[in-house]
């Protein structure tokens, strides 16, 4: 699953990467991670299948709100989530800031809510979405273009340094989050791929597990492999304009925030090393 761990026998190590942006006095959340009451109540809240397969390492330190709040930030000021899907590992943290507006695309929503297959209810958890009244939702393509992609409109009450970039395949609604940064772009992939390697653009690489697991979850495999390869020659030909990261790659994880994925979140104090100052 992560390329690293030596035993099939050992848990794989692997990252639910979220990004907290400060935008003037208040905070925007790209994802949410797992919540407190899945981290309280797995079982009641999460599909006993994906328990079973993931076996994931619930720590209440680890929810966003929890380590918004290390950062000495006030979780109240989370009036913005921006999605890249309702997948129950993105989005299981929303009921932790009940305030907040969410953006996602209305696809993406209107799949979540139909619950047409199996597999759609094991990963979209109605449990999760006590604030569903506070969605909005948006069409693909009704702004400009980015960098070669569609870019969603302006998302309402936000500045267009924020915009949600349709990625369709992991699942009919799925969309990077683009940040601009002082110098360049920050596009948060979401599950458009998953290792580090898969953008390498000449002899693109994925674990098996991971690679497996992909199939597993694709709604739209041919949609999802072509959108890699847009990403792949977004990397080549823009290296210094746009920076890439996925949702769950450590490698990434450890790069953009300068430190090891292994530190637990209880032992680290202020604001960490090597971050960006428009991000967090």
């Amino acid at each position: 699953m992560d390329a690293s761990t030596p035993s099939l026998l050992r848990r794989g190590h692997l990252t639910c990467h979220c990004l907290v942006v400060e935008v003037g006095s208040q905070l925007v959340l790209v994802d949410t991670g797992f919540g407190l009451r899945d981290v309280a109540d797995p079982a009641s809240r999460l599909s006993r299948l994906f328990l079973l397969l993931l076996g994931p390492d619930f720590r209440v330190e680890m929810t966003a709100v929890r380590q918004i709040e290390r950062l000495g930030l006030d979780p109240r000021d989370v009036r913005h989530i921006v999605l890249t899907h309702l997948d129950f590992d993105h989005a299981g943290g929303l009921d932790d800031f009940p305030h907040a507006e969410v953006h996602l695309l209305a696809r993406e929503r209107d799949a979540a809510l139909a619950q047409a297959s199996a597999l759609d209810r094991m990963r979209y958890r109605p449990q999760q979405w006590g604030t569903r009244e506070r969605w909005r939702v948006y069409q693909s393509g009704e702004g400009d273009s980015w960098y070669g992609f569609d870019r969603v409109h302006a998302l309402d009450g936000l500045p267009p340094d924020i915009a949600l970039v349709p990625l369709i395949g992991h699942t009919l609604g799925h969309c990077g989050v683009a940040v601009r940064r002082d110098t360049d772009w920050l596009l948060l992939a979401g599950d458009a791929y998953f290792f580090h390697d898969e953008l390498d653009p000449i002899e693109p690489w994925c674990p098996p597990g991971l690679r497996l697991y992909q199939r597993l979850m694709d709604k739209d495999r041919t949609a999802r492999l072509w959108n890699q390869q847009r990403l792949r020659t977004l990397r080549r030909e823009h290296p210094d304009a746009v920076t890439l990261t996925c949702s769950h790659d450590v490698h990434e994880f450890e790069r953009l925030s300068g430190r090891s994925a292994r530190i637990p979140a209880h032992s680290l104090t202020g604001r960490w090393p090597a971050t960006p100052p428009s991000l967090v």
